[in-house]
Order: C-alpha cells, then structure tokens, then sequence
C-alpha cells in the first residue's frame, strides 16, 4: 500500500537512506537531516546483491525505523565497476517505487571517495596538521588542496576526477573541478602537471591528495611533487561519507527522475582509447 506524501515544500524531508555499491564495499548510511544516524560497511568484492536489502533494513531497525519514516533515497551511480553500480541503482530505484515514490538523487561514487579519503588523510595527520596543510579556512589567502580520487580500472586506467578544499573542518564538502571520468593514469597526470604549470604560484595547491586504490597508480602520481606537495592515501569508502553527500542534495531537494535515473558507466576519450590500442 502507497503511502500518502506531503507536500515537500511543507513537510521537511529529514530521514534518508543512502547507498554506494561501485567499490568493493557496501558502503549505506541512515541520515536524520546531516546527522549520521548509522551506517553499514561490507566487503564483499563486488558481491553486494546479497547484502542490500538487508543492510538498509538493519540500519532502520536498529533506530526503531520503518520504511514509512524513509525521506528519500540517494545512491552512489559510479565510476566504478559496471555490475556494482546496477545493484545500487536498481535497488534505490525499486525501493523508492516500492516505498511510494519517494524522492531519489544520484551522488557521485568518486565524489564521496575524495571527501572521505581526504578526511582520513587528515585524521592521519592529526588536527596541528591539519590546520597547516588547509589553508583557506582562516585566512582565505592561499590556494586549495586537491583531491584526486582514483579507482583502478585495470591496463593503466583509473575512474577519477579532481576535487578542491579550501575549509579547515569538513563541514563543507569537496568542490568539483574536472569530472568523473576513466582515464589513463599517465595521461592524467600529464594533464594535471599541464594545469598546475599554467597557474600562477599563488593559486597553485599547496598539497595535492590522491585518495582510494592508490596502490597501483602512486608511483606515476609521484610526478605531481614537482609543483605541490603529494600525500596519498589508501581509503576504502564509508557510508558516511555517501550518506552526507546524498543527504546535502535530498536537503536541497535535488531529486531525479526515476524512470530516468542510470549509472555513470564512463568511456575513455577517444585519444586515449586509441593509445590504448595501440599497445
């Protein structure tokens, strides 16, 4: 039985569940407005079908919840692995018509990526650390840092984009500069060494993050020292970080379409897709 819904213009829309299964792990948060009520981390390499729905449903439990008191749904539509980022939108989406049409919103996996492996970086650092390396939070006189998630995607590839921060806490979130794409590693570093050149030295990031499956892709990160200083950061995403960017948008009533909502599924330039091909 459909539920019958308010207005939203009258109604606050507070209580969100949050999803992102373009990792490898099930990373789902239950949000009251900004506040995390409670998440769920699974690793399952990708194998998350079989934990969904029972996640979801623990998160409401354990708060003493029921899918009537659910807001509006926001997932994770990648980067990320192709079978991954179906399970979490074709959940999101039967949910949202199952629980009556609730809003749903789509986040960016990479975007949630890069705000919580730039808070872990800096939970590594501690708070004296912190407050040197951020810089625009007090004084607003100096550059952001850069935040460059990376997900591999296998023969030199990786899902990434490119995030500014310029905040001493994490109040506010990551503010996007290139978008989500596949890209060839070396050529994304050749790309961002191309920028970081062009800017005057004043605008130039004083510390450049790279964030998430940084294993494979550190070593050719290791030319951007020649204009910022690098810290890289291995970080496995949380639902957190899914929950508070989903949540930013549903309060901002960014809703999508339904019938209309898809994953980011990416494909490389066509420069580099040729490159690519010719090894």
């Amino acid at each position: 039985m459909q539920r019958e819904h308010t207005d939203v213009n009258v109604k606050p829309r507070e209580r969100f569940l949050t999803l992102d299964t373009a990792t490898t792990v099930m990373a789902a948060a239950l949000m009251n407005g900004r506040e995390l009520l409670g998440e769920s981390n699974v690793y399952g390499e990708r194998n998350h079908s079989v934990h969904v729905i029972t996640e979801l449903e623990r998160l409401l439990n354990e708060e003493g919840l029921t899918r009537d008191d659910v807001d509006g749904i926001a997932v994770g539509v990648g980067p990320g692995s192709y079978t991954g980022i179906r399970i979490a939108v074709t959940a999101a989406k039967t949910l949202a018509w199952a629980w009556g049409g609730i809003p749903v919103t789509s986040i960016s996996t990479l975007h949630a990526l890069a705000w919580g492996g730039w808070n872990r970086g800096i939970e590594m650092k501690g708070q004296e650390d912190k407050n040197e390396s951020v810089h625009n939070g007090s004084s607003g006189a100096q550059a952001a840092d850069w935040i460059v998630p990376v997900l591999d995607a296998r023969r030199g590839q990786v899902y990434t984009g490119l995030f500014a921060v310029n905040t001493v806490d994490d109040v506010e979130n990551p503010q996007r500069l290139e978008p989500d794409a596949i890209r060839l590693m070396t050529a994304w570093t050749d790309d961002l060494l191309q920028r970081l050149e062009a800017l005057p030295s004043e605008e130039r990031p004083p510390v450049i993050w790279l964030v998430g499956e940084t294993t494979v892709h550190a070593e050719t990160a290791e030319r951007l020292r020649a204009w910022s200083e690098l810290r890289i950061v291995p970080y496995e995403l949380e639902g957190r970080w899914v929950g508070r960017l989903g949540a930013d948008k549903l309060l901002r009533q960014e809703h999508d379409e339904l019938h209309t909502l898809v994953p980011n599924y990416t494909q490389l330039a066509e420069a580099e897709a040729n490159l690519l091909r010719q090894r």
